[in-house]
């Protein structure tokens, strides 16, 4: 690899400039940057996760940089724009994936241990892409579409191809870490189970 080369910024790419083209909102745009950047390339799952995220912060009425707790349906490019964008990432536990394989999410504000509170589950309706064939065919895997044709129609359908609802969602308790040291290979692990073996020494057992 050259060391003199320089890396390609996702905004000089041409399919970026003809997604950007397509959009007046400087804070979109600027969303759409930050998310594309983050995320390594075009993408239609991340497009779709950011304008989730934008119906989310509309309708909850979230102000910038409050903290905001996802629920994330699918593990594939959709919970990147909840990271970038809202700071709810695996690490500090405010982005929970949950792979059933469905473009949803459910997006809810801080409560208080063992409260429900009110959270807004979003979902990309395939029900509602009657006008958005391209779209409806990525979707649905009928066909091969470049990213930048299902963003098109994203763009052009807007909130009119997602479908929302308000939800209980109950805050869990913080449990105390069981620390432990395994039994078997002597490396400290959190047991989940209040087994004395690490998993990598159970499966090795099994």
């Amino acid at each position: 690899m050259n060391k003199n080369a320089k890396a390609v910024k996702i905004e000089d790419l041409p399919e970026m400039k003809i997604v950007l083209e397509n959009i007046a909102d400087d804070e979109y745009i600027e969303q759409i940057r930050k998310v594309f950047d983050f995320h390594g390339h075009i993408s239609t799952g991340a497009f779709i996760g950011l304008q989730m995220y934008r119906i989310a912060k509309r309708e909850m009425k979230l102000e910038d940089g409050e903290t905001v707790y996802v629920m994330c349906e699918c593990k594939n490019c959709m919970p990147d724009p909840f990271q970038i964008l809202a700071g709810a990432t695996i690490g500090n536990n405010k982005l929970k994936i949950y792979n059933i394989g469905k473009m949803a999410s459910t997006f809810n504000k801080f409560g208080t241990v063992g409260d429900n509170v009110k959270g807004l589950r979003i979902i990309l309706d395939a029900n509602k892409m009657q006008d958005y064939p391209k779209l409806y065919n990525w979707y649905m895997n009928i066909e091969k579409v470049p990213h930048t044709d299902a963003i098109f129609d994203l763009i052009k359908a807007g909130d009119s191809v997602y479908s929302w609802e308000y939800v209980d969602v109950e805050v869990p308790p913080k449990n105390k870490k069981d620390v432990k040291l395994c039994e078997v290979c002597k490396e400290s692990y959190i047991s989940y189970d209040g087994s004395p073996i690490c998993e990598t020494c159970a499966k090795k057992k099994n």
